[in-house]
């Protein structure tokens, strides 16, 4: 279904919960510390990231992605043009699959390369998978003005497949994220439902992986030399669907967790986090998963959620526009519909505000001058919509 574009208007919002509390009557909750405004509106979104220029991309789950200029919205293109790929094999988007992460090269201005992530059919059943292209714009013929140039992602490359590739349509997880001296990619990999590919040395599932630019696994892995692929940098996960690096250089991952057992983690190279022999939740079949427990030799979370969130998405906040949350981690909620802020504290972590937003929110975002940005799942009663959230008041 094709969406209608929504021109940009206030929202005036009233939180059901802060600051860990739940079940708050609206008339009882103490109003938002910020305003939002719709933007636009998206066929089901999953990712996005801004250009230097202030336009984003946007991936959709069908497989599209769009050019959003919000400078333009009030032109009759409204701001969108899909972004003609090149090269990268069609994605399958049964169930949880999707176009995924969308993220620049970390010397984009210079090279233009643009990284995807995406769900596919291949030998064995199906997996996620990581490529790479060149970001241009050539001229477009069209009637109006102004006329807006026709975006290509060309000389796409696929770098990197999961493996194996299983049957199934949950779990592939797919996020990217780059270290902060920009030499290295670090790519996530869910377990796809399997279990038991968490612990598996030889597998990619279940695991963060740390790569090369190209793809290649890089050198020095903490875990090859024991035999595990030759990718990886910590294993035992579930379904990781958020990384982000904080200003020291720490490495946080979000991951959906079992039934009451939605995580946020400190990611240490080489450590086992446990799934799915240990787990703060249990089976969805009601079989009971062993918590974790100081000696177990397992890394515990920093964070964790029972009642689950349903993590969706994750940034590390370093603006100025909201300052008292400069150093926060947040993070969409899916089920819960909420926007989730975790409070970081050197390797601490701890919960700090939970908004309702009313929809299910699929990512975060930071924008150019510090705004947060939020995309809405397009599911289960959200509309798929592009919220600018700025301060109250």
């Amino acid at each position: 279904m094709t969406r209608t574009f929504i021109a940009a208007l206030p929202l005036i919002l009233i939180a059901c919960s802060a600051d860990n509390a739940t079940g708050q009557n609206a008339a009882d909750a103490p109003a938002k510390p910020f305003k939002t405004a719709t933007i636009a509106d998206f066929d089901s979104p999953w990712a996005m990231t801004f250009l230097p220029d202030g336009r984003a991309l946007v991936t959709e789950k069908a497989g599209e992605m769009i050019l959003f200029d919000p400078k333009n919205v009030d032109q009759s293109w409204g701001g969108k043009i899909r972004v003609q790929i090149q090269g990268r094999p069609k994605v399958d988007s049964e169930g949880q699959g999707a176009l995924m992460d969308v993220v620049l090269h970390p010397q984009f201005t210079q090279n233009r390369i643009v990284y995807l992530s995406w769900s596919e059919q291949g030998p064995g059943g199906k997996g996620v998978a990581l490529g790479k292209g060149e970001f241009s714009e050539a001229p477009s013929v069209c009637t109006g003005q102004p006329c807006p140039k026709q975006p290509i992602l060309k000389n796409f490359q696929i770098i990197f497949r999961a493996s194996p590739y299983v049957e199934g349509d949950g779990h592939y997880s797919g996020r990217i994220a780059f270290s902060p001296d920009g030499k290295y990619l670090f790519f996530t990999n869910g377990e796809r439902q399997k279990f038991d590919p968490a612990q598996d040395p030889k597998a990619t599932l279940g695991k963060v992986l740390r790569l090369n630019l190209d793809g290649t696994p890089a050198a020095g892995n903490p875990l090859a030399a024991q035999g595990f692929h030759p990718a990886v940098w910590s294993y035992g996960h579930r379904n990781l669907l958020g990384i982000a690096f904080d200003a020291d250089g720490r490495l946080w991952e979000q991951e959906m967790g079992p039934k009451g057992g939605d995580e946020v983690n400190l990611i240490k190279p080489g450590l086992n986090y446990g799934y799915p022999k240990v787990s703060n939740g249990s089976h969805y079949d009601g079989r009971d998963i062993p918590d974790h427990a100081p000696g177990d030799g397992f890394e515990a979370p920093k964070v964790s959620w029972n009642p689950v969130i349903s993590p969706g998405g994750l940034l590390y906040y370093s603006g100025n526009l909201f300052p008292a949350w400069k150093g926060s981690l947040f993070i969409g909620g899916l089920s819960s519909k909420a926007l989730v802020r975790v409070k970081l504290d050197g390797d601490k972590a701890s919960k700090a505000d939970q908004w309702d937003m009313g929809a299910r929110i699929r990512e975060v975002e930071q924008g150019p001058d510090g705004a947060l940005w939020v995309l809405e799942d397009g599911d289960d009663g959200s509309q798929g919509r592009l919220l600018k959230l700025t301060p109250a008041g």
